[in-house]
């Protein structure tokens, strides 16, 4: 099980296993969740993809 990433990048050089910065780069951060402004988080679905996971 992959390690959990931590909700703020500290910036720490190097960066950690668990930065989110360097999970998205890597693309081992979870599925339903990205990166904005060095926070983590959740990733909201658009309307379009509910419409067709319904049909």
């Amino acid at each position: 099980m992959p390690p959990k990433p931590k909700k703020k990048c500290c910036s720490d050089k190097p960066a950690c296993k668990r930065c989110p910065l360097m999970m998205l780069k890597n693309g081992t951060l979870p599925e339903g969740y990205t990166v904005k402004k060095r926070k983590l988080v959740k990733v909201k679905k658009k309307k379009k993809d509910l419409v067709k996971i319904a049909a």
